[in-house]
Formats: C-alpha cells, sequence, structure tokens
C-alpha cells in the first residue's frame, strides 16, 4: 500500500476538516484552532497537525492518579491505527517527566521542532492535575462591622 505525501494531505484538509474550529477576532481576523488528537498546541498549522504529521507528540493526563501519558507515532504503522501510538505512562515529579519528554522529542531527533510545545503542554496538564490541599480554612479573627446600628 503506498501512502500519500504528508503535504498533500495538509493541503486537503487544512480549510475544511471535522476537527477545525474557526473563531473571529478584532475586525476581519480570524483565528482557527484545531481539535486533533496529536496537535500540541491546538492551532491549525501543517507544523503541529496530526493528520498530515508521521511524526506526532501526544500529551494528556492518564487515569484518576497524577500520571501523564506521553504517546509518540509510529512512522511505520500508519497504516494500522490500532498499533499507531508508542504509549509510556509518567508517574514521576514535574521534573524527571520534563527531563524524559526532552529525551523523548529532542535527544532522540525524533521532533526537536516539537520540545518548546511539548514542554508547554506537559506544564499545563500537570499544572491541571494538581489537587489543591483541602484543610481547616482559618476563620477571620478581626471584629466584624455591624451596620445600620447606633
Amino acid at each position: 500500500m503506498t501512502t500519500v505525501p504528508g503535504q498533500l494531505i495538509w493541503e486537503i484538509v487544512k480549510k475544511n476538516n471535522s476537527f477545525l474550529v474557526k473563531e473571529f477576532g478584532n475586525g476581519s481576523q480570524s483565528v482557527q484552532f484545531s481539535k486533533e488528537p496529536n496537535n500540541l498546541y491546538n492551532l491549525n498549522s501543517y507544523k503541529h497537525s496530526g493528520l498530515s504529521n508521521k511524526k506526532t507528540v501526544t500529551i494528556q493526563p492518564a487515569g484518576k492518579d497524577q500520571s501523564v501519558l506521553l504517546a509518540t507515532s509510529k512512522t511505520k504503522k500508519q497504516a494500522k491505527p490500532a498499533a499507531l501510538l508508542h504509549k509510556s505512562i509518567m508517574k514521576k515529579e514535574f521534573n524527571r517527566m520534563a527531563k524524559s519528554v526532552v529525551n523523548q522529542v529532542a535527544a532522540n531527533y525524533y521532533r526537536p521542532d516539537l520540545k518548546q510545545a511539548a514542554l508547554a503542554r506537559l506544564s499545563a496538564v500537570s499544572r491541571s492535575l494538581k489537587v489543591s490541599k483541602s484543610g481547616v480554612k482559618k476563620k477571620n479573627r478581626q471584629a466584624s462591622r455591624i451596620y445600620g446600628r447606633k
């Protein structure tokens, strides 16, 4: 089976696809976002597109615990969607997860142009997973004023 080049796929899907979200800004400017699965910045561009690139990176929360899923696509399994992604779950502190993301994305020459985007997405996902500490709230010890009494 022959594969279609990524640039041709991008030219076909860049203006109309089911993942496209068009936002209208000031005046006649419009911003286009994309909800496609392997898009780190959710921008509608060839660089970040998960549809047209063979090498993609995904970072998302995994499960109910504090774990993060890092998935990279396998270039030779493009015709088999079930075996397309290489998934690894990280349950470490942020610095160690960031180091492993850099090693997977940039140090192995997988997609070094997505290094900053992957770290930004990891930061946002790990921030969203943090649970605020719930404890006894301190009471306000200042005297409260009662208005209307004389």
